[in-house]
């Protein structure tokens, strides 16, 4: 169980850089993960990494139960995701979550959106949106 969530995780972060692109302006002290990394701070990278472990819950819950979670205290042991991840508190992020008729809205929304500090989207199609200006949604542009 512990190399399926290992690989788990390698899986996530393998995948948030394979979203990233060239094109960044990160804080002047942030140091990015690789030269595909599409965070701009330490905490943008701490959000969309939280974001892809609750991504793969999702998926892996779907797969056992074949309807989402009402919450996110509903994805606790599917893949890496703990009891402590349930908690919408993340520090610099606050996260979202809302159970809807055909999947789920994920969002993880700064106090004070900044160009450091960018609001996140995720639903079942796995598409990333960022926002810069204000909450992400599923209209907002995909975060490349």
């Amino acid at each position: 169980m512990k190399k399926l969530a290992l690989l788990t995780l390698t899986l996530l972060f393998a995948l948030l850089f394979a979203l990233a692109t060239a094109a960044q302006t990160p804080s002047p002290g942030y140091q990015p993960k690789s030269k595909n990394d599409p965070a701009h701070s330490q905490d943008e990278f701490t959000a969309l990494a939280y974001m892809h472990t609750a991504v793969t819950a999702e998926k892996l819950y779907y797969r056992k139960h074949n309807r989402y979670p009402d919450s996110l205290l509903g994805l606790v042991g599917s893949g890496s995701f703990t009891r402590r991840m349930a908690n919408p508190d993340r520090g610099a992020y606050k996260v979202g979550y809302r159970l809807r008729p055909d999947g789920y809205a994920l969002t993880m929304t700064p106090p004070a959106i900044d160009p450091n500090h960018r609001a996140f989207y995720v639903d079942e199609s796995g598409q990333f949106r960022v926002n810069e200006t204000a909450q992400a949604t599923d209209k907002s542009a995909p975060l490349k």
